[in-house]
């Protein structure tokens, strides 16, 4: 409980740091606008390329947008009842009178401003999320260029494939059940990031500069698939990762090769739909990002143990061959421009005057 404080007051402190004040109704409500005007964007790129290819938009049994939504909502209930429940009895410290306070508490969180705003960007984030999913799966169109990766790979450590040197350190039993569970817990912390900070951060404008930064990571992550379209050294150099232990994530490298397969030989079937792209590696762009914005908002602590997890991200997506080292460079790029576009978004000069309508 003293620890979800410590946070809640941490949160308070890298507002209390930031550049500008918190805006008021009108001004908040700006920010979200700028995100709509940006998704909006982004949605008619996305239906200029589904016209260009024959395709309409899909969403494989509702899993890139209605159950992602309908999930972060969910969450984003229970964060906020838990923060509220806490809030109530550390102010009251027990459970007399606790019921009052707990009211109390989601009183002056989740005001109507407020529950607007989360909502406004949840929605914006997940347009985004659903176009950038449905560009990727279209940039199997693309032919791909891993060669060039390959050999640059190879070019970076002298002749070696990194990838085979990773093998050779960490072995092919244990560390790959290990890096298994490191490279797809990237899933659950993209949605907790999200969520989390629009839930439990006092004030809704520092919790957009995690939102943003994520719209931004998509956005500029889809970017460098069409620029540079590669499938990932798994698949360009297969007899590299052949002597891997069998884990979940082999099952989805051969799930995702037959589903871009299906899509090239079939694109007008209502199932066919790609989910890979290599440069650049998003799992290191969004972890990256997390990181950086754990730094913004100056919790020390879990900036250092996401630090740890960047690292840890990193080495997975070449141990088992999603990714090329280029790949991770580039993400870390996008993830810095990404956090730079978010606190430009959210804390520039048209941001920064405060208003008498309200606080968010």
């Amino acid at each position: 409980m003293q620890r979800v404080v410590e946070q809640e007051d941490q949160g308070r402190d890298a507002v209390d740091a930031g550049s500008s004040p918190e805006p008021g109704a009108r001004a908040a409500w700006r920010i979200t606008a700028v995100l709509w005007v940006v998704a909006a964007v982004f949605g008619v790129i996305a239906v200029a390329r589904s016209q260009q290819v024959g395709i309409p938009f899909r969403d494989p049994n509702g899993q890139m947008f209605r159950h992602r939504l309908l999930s972060a909502v969910e969450l984003l209930v229970v964060l906020a009842v838990l923060d509220c429940v806490v809030r109530g009895l550390w102010r009251r410290r027990g459970w007399r009178g606790s019921v009052p306070a707990v009211a109390d508490a989601f009183r002056e969180r989740w005001t109507l401003s407020r529950i607007g705003l989360v909502a406004s960007g949840l929605l914006a984030y997940h347009v985004v999320y659903v176009s950038y999913r449905n560009l990727k799966s279209w940039d199997a169109f693309n032919a791909p260029r891993d060669r060039d990766l390959l050999d640059l790979d190879r070019a970076l450590f002298l002749g070696h494939s990194p990838a085979v040197l990773l093998h050779d350190l960490f072995g092919t039993g244990a560390a790959a059940v290990v890096l298994a569970d490191v490279y797809r817990s990237f899933t659950y912390l993209v949605v907790l990031s999200v969520v989390g900070t629009l839930a439990l951060l006092p004030r809704v404008r520092e919790a957009y500069v995690m939102l943003v930064a994520g719209v931004w990571v998509w956005i500029l992550g889809i970017t460098s698939y069409y620029l540079v379209p590669t499938l990932g050294p798994f698949a360009s150099a297969p007899a590299e990762f052949a002597g891997l232990r069998h884990t979940a994530i082999t099952d989805s490298q051969v799930k995702y090769l037959a589903e871009r397969a299906h899509l090239l030989a079939a694109p007008q079937a209502s199932d066919a739909f790609a989910s890979i792209s290599a440069f650049a590696s998003l799992h290191v762009a969004f972890t990256t990002t997390i990181f950086l914005v754990a730094a913004y908002y100056r919790w020390r602590k879990t900036a250092i143990a996401l630090g740890v997890y960047v690292v840890a991200v990193m080495v997975s997506t070449i141990y088992f061959g999603w990714h090329f080292v280029l790949d991770d460079i580039a993400g870390v790029v996008i993830a810095v421009l990404s956090v730079a576009l978010a606190r430009l978004m959210v804390h520039g000069p048209r941001m920064r005057a405060p208003e008498r309508t309200g606080e968010a």
